[in-house]
């Protein structure tokens, strides 16, 4: 049965780094109740906060950082969306990722809208002093227009729980009622959630996993390329490899990536890479540069690190049948489109890397009530959502004979066009 996807459009004098984003107007036109002017709802962001942060290091220096906050859309519920610290961050990434994080919640039902934020700088140059002070200036600077039932931060890039910790405090010292919900990925000693840090690892297990069943792969015998070791990708290969007796020939850094075509012990090699700060040197393995790592031979690819890492060259290349989106907007709209020529099966990350985002929705909850789950629970609860959006998504990309990430959109942009109907939409 073949594949077809509408022809993507081309946007002039626009970042678009990712294929999903390239796709609203195009699959948009295929939806009835999308007529021009809920399609400029749509295409518009509510609010856009540019920040310029004065930081005093350490040595008394003083230095300033552009800082980010932009919130799309917010018909289905509070916006959402992380916060990463990255020295390339700017205005229209974040655009870009808060539009994204308003499908991703939709695609998989859960009541957000989209959200992000971005602390331009790298965080690798900065003290730990250093860095909780300019956190909790950005939280100050942000004022009002975050809180648990405004706009919920959680971690993204270069940002974990200790910073999440450090965001809440500074937001309740001007807030006397409980606040816990304005962030999500906190410490559990602080109102985090069990299984949070592991959530949208285990999302991309659990994706795979479906994905292996349709297609009736045997994982064991099937050679997986996971590029990105931080918190997604060190996750996902461990589940994988744990849970589901995956194969995993290689993992990389920002520095480069080992691999073998045997396998690799992914839980030895994390501890090489935690201790080390490099996978270089790990035993058993070819080192390759992050570029060529991409380019290995695989059945399986998950790109889990930055944007744009897939781009036409890769799609030419590479040999992996399936692509897995454990980021936000790896794969280019381009090379999308050889993808899905060359017949690959590519799931989006607005359905394989929603597991964060699904957890995040339950830490929420948990804080606004006040009562907590253990782990079994919420996985179990992640798994039961995640696999429904995806077998809705796979449903709906056989009946239209339309790839798996036009599907998703499709099902995102109904569900936020029909809630921006339903409120109203002008004034």
């Amino acid at each position: 049965m073949a594949i077809m996807d509408l022809p993507i459009p081309k946007v002039e004098g626009k970042i678009c780094f990712d294929a999903e984003s390239c796709f609203l107007e195009a699959v948009s036109q295929k939806i009835s109740i999308i007529d021009e002017n809920v399609l400029k709802v749509l295409n518009s962001y509510r609010r856009e906060i540019c920040l310029e942060i004065p930081l005093r290091k350490d040595n008394g220096e003083i230095i300033t950082v552009k800082a980010y906050r932009v919130q799309h859309n917010n018909a289905r519920g509070p916006f959402k969306g992380g916060v990463r610290i990255h020295a390339s961050s700017d205005l229209d990434e974040v655009r870009m990722l808060s539009n994204l994080m308003t499908w991703k919640s939709a695609v998989v039902n859960i009541p957000f809208g989209g959200a992000k934020g971005a602390i331009a700088i790298d965080p690798y140059t900065l003290t730990k002093n250093e860095l909780e002070r300019l956190v909790r200036a950005y939280v100050h600077n942000l004022g009002e227009n975050i809180g648990p039932h405004t706009d919920i931060p959680a971690p993204d890039i270069n940002s974990n729980a200790q910073i999440m910790a450090w965001f809440y405090d500074e937001y309740a010292k001007s807030h006397s009622t409980n606040a816990l919900g304005v962030v999500t990925g906190k410490p559990i000693a602080i109102g985090g959630s069990a299984g949070r840090e592991e959530a949208t690892g285990r999302g991309v297990m659990y994706i795979l996993r479906e994905v292996a069943k349709d297609l009736k792969l045997d994982l064991k015998e099937t050679k997986i390329l996971i590029e990105g070791f931080g918190n997604v990708g060190s996750n996902a290969a461990k589940l994988i490899s744990k849970e589901l007796g995956g194969k995993i020939v290689g993992v990389s850094n920002r520095d480069g990536g080992i691999y073998n075509p045997n396998g690799i012990d992914v839980f030895a090699a994390y501890e090489y890479n935690m201790k080390n700060h490099t996978l270089k040197g790990f035993p058993g393995c070819e080192f390759v540069g992050s570029r060529e790592f991409i380019f290995l031979d695989c059945d399986i690819l998950i790109p889990c690190a930055l944007e744009n890492t897939i781009d036409d060259e890769v799609a030419n290349k590479t040999n992996a049948k399936i692509i897995i989106e454990g980021a936000n907007g790896p794969v280019t709209s381009t090379a999308n489109e050889i993808l899905i020529n060359n017949r690959r099966v590519v799931v989006p990350g607005i359905l394989a890397n929603a597991g964060g985002v699904i957890v995040s929705y339950f830490e929420w909850v948990q804080n606004l009530q006040q009562f907590y789950w253990g782990v079994d629970e919420v996985n179990t609860k992640l798994e039961r959502i995640l696999v429904s959006a995806y077998e809705n998504v796979r449903d709906l990309s056989r009946a239209r004979k339309t790839s798996l990430r036009q599907a998703s959109y499709t099902i995102g942009l109904e569900r936020v066009a029909n809630a921006c109907i339903l409120r109203g939409i002008g004034y």
